[in-house]
């Protein structure tokens, strides 16, 4: 049988109001234990707990909801108490001594969810993006993740991909069968084919990891370009050295920034050149070189000619300079604050086409290996070799539902829960 678990799922007290959870086929003798009697299921009631000795514990607003129709697909009772440190550890205390019931685990509850179909993997990778996102435009892919956006998608491509197999087993089985043939009437490749459309759609959607960690933007270009002064301004604070000095910044530096929901990484780096006999500067130089190879987006305050393929060109210094504006893409100043706001709009428009559209969730580094394993499977689909072809729609089927966890590792679901507080 499985046990019973508690937890609380609300915030550390104190706070106004704590709500504890219980989970399992003892949930209702546990809150019967502690209440007398119970309201009716789904209608909350004041009830005074009590210990096993009589006394009172806290008067709460208690529920009850019989299970499958649950969060976890089991019993659970909901006591909303006091949101006191010691009314919270005194029914937490009442709760552990009853027979049958433990502490949950960190994620139990969620993990339940999973285990009694409630929700998907998907869903529940969703979740925990939710109870850890931190700008609007987490919060926003991580409920659609959560919402099932995504896992309604797989589950039609499932449908799809489950009904093309069958007519290739059918055809391998009863091929020479003249009323079995007609009836399947397979031609794979057009029957796949907006199938294979919707999976490349979807893998352009963006990794979770850059909602995450920030679009990275990498200030690039010669000594004294006027990179640490453009970066400090972007961030609005003295985060680089700035000198007359060419060559001041020798090493790749840092910051996170947060513009309208979506984090940045800036990032300042060393001026570029061809020749050098500092080996610091070298190795300044190397790595700044190797900023540009993973960069999101480049900005290049260097010869427009010089810039790397689409890069933004930024004509910067501009109220000491002259700039063929024709050639560069924008002119600031740090002493002119429009033009800053000018650039921030500028790599926000950009960096949205980078995003996209978040209303079906980003993409999990996990989802897009399965995902892309499913792709290249159909895609090798000819119809011509139906041995060939049906063992290719099972690869894809596999990948598929592995988005979903129907073949989820313990290993992986122990990583994915452990990120869950306890009462979640």
């Amino acid at each position: 049988m499985t046990d019973t678990i508690f937890a609380l799922s609300s915030g550390r007290p104190p706070a106004a109001i704590a709500v504890v959870r219980v989970s399992g086929p003892n949930a209702r003798a546990a809150g019967e234990a502690l209440a007398g009697t119970l309201p009716p299921p789904r209608i909350a009631g004041l009830r005074r707990l009590r210990d096993v000795e009589g006394g009172t514990l806290d008067q709460a607003l208690t529920l009850f909801f019989p299970g499958t129709a649950t969060a976890t697909g089991e019993d659970l009772l909901e006591l909303h108490l006091h949101g006191g440190r010691a009314v919270v550890a005194a029914v937490e205390a009442a709760l552990a001594s009853q027979v049958g019931l433990r502490r949950a685990e960190p994620g139990e509850f969620t993990r339940r969810a999973l285990i009694n179909g409630r929700l998907d993997l998907a869903q529940a990778e969703g979740l925990a993006d939710l109870l850890e996102a931190e700008t609007d435009m987490q919060r926003r892919a991580a409920l659609a993740m959560a919402e099932g956006g995504m896992s309604r998608t797989i589950i039609d491509w499932l449908d799809r991909l489950s009904m093309a197999a069958a007519r290739v087993e059918a055809e391998l089985d009863f091929g020479d069968e003249d009323e079995v043939t007609q009836a399947t009437g397979l031609d794979l490749p057009p029957l796949l084919a907006p199938v294979i459309l919707e999976m490349a759609a979807m893998l352009t959607r963006p990794p979770v990891e850059r909602l995450r960690d920030g679009v990275m933007v990498v200030l690039a270009g010669p000594r004294n370009a006027g990179k640490s002064s453009l970066f400090n301004a972007l961030l609005g604070r003295p985060a680089a050295i700035v000198t007359d000095i060419a060559g001041t910044t020798r090493d790749v530096l840092e910051a996170g920034v947060i513009r309208a929901g979506l984090p940045y990484r800036l990032v300042d780096t060393a001026g570029l050149t061809n020749q050098t006999a500092d080996p610091i500067e070298a190795i300044g130089i190397t790595r700044a070189k190797a900023q540009l190879d993973v960069a999101d987006l480049i900005l290049w305050l260097g010869e427009p000619d010089a810039a790397p393929a689409n890069a933004l060109k930024i004509g910067a210094r501009g109220d000491e300079l002259e700039h063929d504006r024709v050639s560069v893409d924008h002119v600031t100043s740090v002493h002119d604050q429009a033009s800053i706001d000018a650039l921030w709009a500028i790599i926000s428009q950009r960096s949205q086409q980078l995003i996209g559209d978040l209303a079906s969730g980003a993409l999990h580094a996990r989802h897009r290996s399965l995902l892309s394993e499913a792709l290249s499977a159909l895609q090798a689909v000819d119809g011509h070799d139906l041995l060939l072809d049906a063992e290719h729609l099972r690869i894809a089927n596999r990948a598929l539902a592995a988005i979903l966890g129907r073949d989820a590792t313990e290993a992986m679901l122990d990583a994915l829960f452990g990120r869950f507080c306890l009462g979640k």
